[in-house]
């Protein structure tokens, strides 16, 4: 290896990881990755080691295989349009074996600290205890992991006679079998979780915050995602299109019980269900206003109505976390937002990138891809970052973007409309390519490889 070539680590062997490994490998960079778990795939795998997956038995994914699938490893022709989580652990498996990768994912290590030193390295803590000098560090630990719970949580909770989960607990249909279940929330988990309980409990209560847009995930035959995909079609023209698609598809969420939305379609994270409509309208789940408070074994809503509950399920998303960064370093504000250039690159920290630290309105796994080759191009002084300045007005503009388009929501904070974000990314790299006077990794030293051996051998016998 080069003593000039950066020396590479990747945080997680999700989705976004290893898009990320196969790309540094493929281009002859050192990397290693580091998984808690035994097995690559993240949230995609149910009931996995590491005991942060969100999976349970019935997910199902909510973008086409065809448009959530790696460039260069098509997903197989047999699989159905919206595959099961299993058959997409699988298939994140076939991938690090068809590309040859594994030798590069430590399994069962993770990463307990990151520290950056002022030689611009980064110290690496693993939870083996030791400690590793890298160049440059990639975040792909996800962001579907730390449960947010609601803030604040409703008076008389503590004393509910009942159970409260938040859904990242929800696993399988036996948790809902013969109770009487409440779901709070509207997003994807909310309702697929209504739907099991509606199979499963004894009664099944959807309370809504706010209303939502239901996406059916077939429109005309064809699945949701693929009507008008194109990087060259921007979204100013979609989603007005879409607006008039769903309507006609789905009609008003009130005929179906549920609250009239506050917002147009796409100006809040969609909430794909062919089945949710179904078993409103089959009176399976009785859609409920917010929840007010708890009684004893009741949850009151604020429509003043009451239920006799076993079980309430929060689904009120997640926290944008960091654990291996020491306090301050890097905490999202309070309102879950973390300022990144083009959503990648930390505008402060040269050699700190983030892989999959997105919401997109589509698939991740694409997406990861295309940000390792920004990143990768960058590593090796083919892409140039500009000054801090310009970074941080970029960010600032996303930022007042999204808070003019999307309802204010902490789940709103890392959205991307996934075909402009893509072609976002591909222009990006062409601009990089030619700026002038920028930041590319190759304007910093680059430790050698003998003073990294010597560190890290010091640093293991600590």
């Amino acid at each position: 290896m080069n003593s000039n070539e950066p020396r590479v680590c990747v945080i997680g062997a999700g989705s976004s990881g290893i898009a990320a490994v196969k790309v540094l490998a493929e281009r002859g960079i050192d990397v290693d990755c580091y998984e808690l778990s035994d097995r690559v795939g993240g949230n995609w795998v149910w009931g996995n080691s590491n005991g942060v997956s969100a999976a349970y038995t019935s997910l199902h994914i909510n973008t086409s295989r065809q448009r959530m699938e790696f460039s260069d490893f098509p997903m197989p022709g047999h699989l159905p349009d919206f595959a099961r989580h299993d058959q997409i652990a699988d298939y994140f498996d076939s991938y690090v074996r068809h590309f040859g990768f594994a030798d590069r994912i430590r399994f069962r290590v993770g990463v307990d600290h990151v520290a950056p030193q002022p030689d611009g390295t980064f110290e690496v803590t693993l939870s083996t205890g030791e400690t590793v000098l890298y160049d440059a560090v990639l975040v792909a630990n996800g962001h579907h992991w730390d449960p947010r719970l609601p803030e604040p949580m409703f008076p008389g909770a503590s004393e509910f006679r009942g159970e409260i989960m938040h859904s990242h607990a929800y696993t399988e249909e036996a948790q809902l079998t013969g109770r009487r279940v409440v779901v709070l929330g509207m997003g994807n988990s909310a309702m697929d979780i209504a739907v099991d309980a509606s199979y499963h409990a004894a009664q099944t209560y959807l309370s809504a915050r706010s209303g939502v847009h239901v996406i059916p995930k077939y429109v005309w035959g064809r699945p949701y995602d693929q009507i008008g995909a194109a990087e060259w079609f921007p979204s100013l023209l979609r989603w007005p299109l879409a607006r008039k698609l769903m309507a006609a598809a789905t009609g008003p969420m009130t005929r179906y019980g549920l609250p009239e939305p506050n917002h147009k379609f796409a100006q809040a994270h969609p909430t794909m269900s062919s089945r949710i409509l179904d078993r409103l309208a089959h009176g399976a789940i009785t859609p409920m206003p917010n929840i007010d408070r708890f009684d004893g074994d009741e949850v009151v809503f604020t429509d003043g109505r009451r239920v006799t509950a076993d079980l309430v399920v929060f689904c009120t998303g997640y926290k944008i976390s960091f654990p291996f960064f020491d306090p301050g370093f890097l905490d999202p504000s309070d309102d879950n937002r973390i300022r990144l250039y083009r959503r990648l690159f930390h505008p402060e920290v040269p050699g700190l990138y983030f892989v999959g630290l997105v919401q997109p309105l589509g698939a991740i796994m694409p997406i990861a891809e295309r940000q390792a080759h920004l990143i990768a191009d960058h590593l090796e002084g083919r892409y140039h970052l500009p000054r801090p300045a310009e970074m941080q007005r970029e960010i600032t503009a996303h930022q007042r973007g999204l808070q003019r388009r999307y309802v204010a929501s902490k789940r709103h904070t890392i959205q991307v409309d996934f075909d402009d974000y893509m072609r976002d990314l591909r222009l990006e790299r062409r601009r990089g390519a030619t700026r002038p006077g920028g930041l590319s990794r190759a304007d910093r030293p680059t430790a050698s490889v003998a003073a990294r051996r010597n560190r890290d051998a010091e640093a293991v016998g600590r």
